[in-house]
């Protein structure tokens, strides 16, 4: 693969007289299916320094890469996995293709759960209120801001989840900490019907922000779960 790519050679359109995309599927299969712990990126990059100055294309590595991570779209569409779950992982470009496919089986568990949509909404419309704040939001939550019941209500949850979502992604326990964030969803709903969160007050609104930036911290540790909507 990389001396091909390296020699300019990459197929193009339905061409592929060197069948580079079996080839990369195979190498992918090995990782993924023998549970390697291999960063890609690494792994080309090696191979890469095996052919010494015989190369004469400079994009070698983030080119090989790019094709091999496009083939995981077929690998796990032939697995029954929807497209959005690929999408979703993919967003967050691990390292990994055996972590990538961990966080693609999370992703598809969480994907059947009752309350998917609406927090894969939530999400969206999270990440759509921290785009347009100018500069960095803190994640530090002060309780003594809060004059809504739905805040002292989401706050409660999310800070008694966090410890433990974060020690299960620590451990790529992918599945279970997704599972243990979807218990937000009543909370978040609730919060948003009856809480303006770009408040008046720019101390109440960043209080506000930070337990929105949290969320979204713990959520997208594994996925974009935004790209889940329907």
């Amino acid at each position: 693969l990389v001396g091909i790519f390296g020699i300019g050679n990459k197929p193009t359109g339905e061409k592929d007289p060197f069948a580079l995309r079996r080839t990369a599927l195979g190498v992918l299969r090995v990782i993924i299916e023998s549970r390697l712990a291999v960063d890609l990126r690494k792994l080309i990059d090696s191979a890469v320094q095996g052919y010494g100055e015989r190369l004469s294309n400079a994009k070698t590595v983030e080119e090989v890469k790019t094709f091999m991570m496009e083939r995981l779209r077929g690998y796990f569409a032939d697995k029954g996995i929807a497209t959005e779950v690929y999408a979703a992982v993919h967003a967050r470009h691990p390292a990994q293709p055996y972590d990538f496919a961990r966080r693609v089986e999370a992703v598809h568990a969480f994907y059947q759960l009752p309350d998917a949509q609406a927090l894969a909404a939530a999400n969206k419309r999270i990440q759509n209120i921290l785009r347009r704040v100018d500069g960095a939001v803190s994640t530090a939550v002060n309780d003594e801001l809060f004059t809504e019941n739905a805040e002292w209500d989401l706050a409660a949850k999310l800070m008694g989840l966090k410890p433990r979502v974060q020690k299960l992604l620590s451990d790529g326990q992918y599945t279970e900490a997704l599972a243990a964030l979807a218990g937000l969803r009543e909370s978040v709903d609730c919060f948003f019907d009856e809480v303006k969160v770009m408040d008046d007050v720019d101390a109440v609104k960043n209080n506000r922000l930070a337990i929105l930036a949290n969320i979204h911290e713990l959520f997208i540790e594994t996925a974009d779960i935004s790209r889940l909507q329907a």
